[in-house]
């Protein structure tokens, strides 16, 4: 199925319209940002890598009975998916403290969190996807009492489920980043990507805290080889028999 008209283009994928109303094409760019795309750059290779895990990544997601907007990968650096409506939110899941968790706390980096930690950020560039209290959530209508256990249910499964599999794999899953979406009958459905661009991984088999990292922050903290932690990202999850 070829792309008929650019949708949207974000900062790491290009949606396109296809010749059926409700499948779009998503083609994933080897661009890369950081700190609200204040820091830009590239990445070798990186759509097609991030494709390729999101697609993976989704397939397991799909046996474990989690419906996603996922439909097929028809070449390495596109997918086709279900057309939604996405939800205006970033649900992030934390299973360790890293990232803003640790600057806003004092919580040190590596600490091991007591439960998985569930958090709502706005989807809005221009005020800095700031944190959402799920009162707040309510009050601007983000979602209906209804979705919001939803996605609360969803991300804790998910977030079960890629634990397990990532483990296999001999990766630790930090932290990571979800978007949902709504099909026209109202149907939740995990969309967007799950890649080392919205994962916090690290290789358990390193104990450096710089040697271990196998995602964004790399590209975020100048860190280097970052193609290459993407690519062992990439070998590691192909590799697992889960």
């Amino acid at each position: 199925m070829s792309p008929d008209q650019k949708l949207y283009e974000g900062k790491a994928k290009i949606l396109y319209t296809t010749d059926d109303p409700e499948i779009l094409l998503t083609h994933f760019k080897d661009d890369a940002t950081a700190f609200n795309a204040q820091k830009r750059g590239q990445i070798s290779g990186k759509g097609e890598i991030n494709c390729a895990i999101a697609s993976h990544l989704f397939k397991v997601l799909e046996e474990n009975g989690i419906a996603t907007h996922f439909i097929d990968r028809p070449t390495p650096n596109q997918m086709l998916v279900k057309q939604v409506k996405i939800v205006p939110l970033e649900v992030v899941v934390r299973n360790i403290a890293a990232g803003s968790l640790c600057q806003q706390t004092g919580i040190p980096e590596g600490r091991v969190l007591p439960k998985a930690l569930v958090e709502f950020y706005l989807k809005n560039d221009d005020l800095g996807d700031p944190l959402l209290t799920r009162d707040r959530l309510l009050l601007l209508e983000l979602a209906t009492p209804e979705q919001l256990k939803q996605l609360i249910e969803q991300a804790l499964r998910i977030n079960q489920i890629l634990t397990d599999f990532f483990y296999q794999c001999g990766i630790t899953l930090v932290d990571f980043k979800l978007e949902f979406g709504l099909t026209p009958s109202e149907e939740l459905l995990l969309a967007d990507e799950i890649s080392p661009d919205t994962c916090r991984l690290w290789n358990q088999a390193e104990t450096d805290p710089e040697r271990r990292v196998m995602d964004k922050d790399r590209f975020r903290k100048d860190l280097g080889n970052v193609e290459q932690a993407y690519q062992q990202v990439l070998q590691k999850v192909l590799e697992s028999k889960l």
